[in-house]
């Protein structure tokens, strides 16, 4: 794999690109899809997640990622510091440029006549940028969790939609609360195989506090949070019939939560659940924008 992308997580992206996808698919539903601001938001975006990535290897690098005897594939960082891929003044660099970009395209975005997205815009930078840096580090106190839960959820799909239609609405905002909660079970799943390296670093985050055995528990009550929250839109949503297939994820959710139930206790054991959680955030989030589609197609 090529170093840059190694370092970068490059197909981590999908985190925060899915909730832009379905942020645009409610604007194409309302008649409001622009391509050219869309391409703009996926690069700003994107480039705030990847200098979040890069920033977080930085940061982690003396303490936890140093430690870890456990990394998996998709914990415990890029290992690109600690494998000597890569020096950590040039993660650090690579970092700032990211969030250059990603500052530059809000900038552009705000001249379009999009003024409040440089406020949103610099509630998703610091959520990147203090979820790691020191001396605040989110994710070591506790509030990581939650910080990933709005920061990839709601705030992108409510940032998205205002771009496209100039409207901050509740709607766009509850369409991210599916995404949240599984980015947030992505990173609550991480904390297993990481967590005597995290505890030993003090890196004191909820799956820390708990111990794994409560945690488990949580991680069933995200993996499931995204199916009221559709059900309560087919509810209250004319011709919402199409948002029933995203029913098609309820088995990979189901088995993750089987996987983990079982190995919690375990590292390489808990890899096939880290997969799956993944692959329901992105299929559930593809679902749900193909839904909306459809609904324009079939009802407008």
């Amino acid at each position: 794999m090529n170093i840059y992308v190694k370092a970068m997580r490059l197909p981590f992206l999908t985190g925060s690109l899915i909730p832009i996808i379905l942020a645009a698919a409610l604007s194409f539903l309302h008649g409001s899809l622009h391509i050219g601001r869309l391409i703009v938001v996926l690069i700003g975006v994107g480039s705030l997640h990847l200098g979040a990535n890069l920033i977080n290897d930085y940061y982690d690098d003396p303490g936890s990622d140093r430690i870890n005897l456990h990394p998996t594939p998709f914990s415990g960082g890029s290992r690109v510091i600690q494998d000597k891929l890569m020096d950590a003044k040039a993660v650090w660099a690579m970092a700032m440029g990211f969030f250059v970009l990603g500052t530059a395209a809000g900038v552009l975005l705000a001249l379009t006549g999009r003024p409040f997205v440089v406020v949103i815009g610099l509630m998703g930078f610091l959520a990147g940028y203090l979820y790691s840096a020191a001396p605040v580090s989110l994710m070591s106190r506790g509030f990581g969790e939650m910080t990933i839960f709005l920061a990839f959820g709601p705030l992108i799909t409510w940032g998205t939609y205002y771009v496209m239609t100039g409207l901050l609405t509740w709607e766009a905002f509850t369409l991210g609360i599916p995404l949240g909660f599984l980015i947030t079970a992505v990173i609550w799943i991480n904390q297993f195989p990481d967590f005597e390296a995290d505890r030993d670093a003090r890196k004191r985050n909820w799956v820390v506090r708990l111990g794994r055995n409560r945690s488990r528990f949580i991680y069933l009550l995200l993996m499931l949070g995204p199916y009221p929250v559709v059900l309560y839109w087919i509810l209250t949503h004319r011709g919402s019939w199409p948002y029933l297939v995203v029913a098609l994820t309820i088995p990979m959710a189901l088995k993750a939560i089987k996987i983990l139930n079982v190995h919690y206790q375990t590292h390489d054991e808990v890899i096939p659940a880290q997969a799956l959680t993944i692959q329901t955030h992105l299929v559930l989030g593809l679902a749900l924008s193909t839904a909306l589609v459809l609904q324009k197609l079939v009802f407008s």
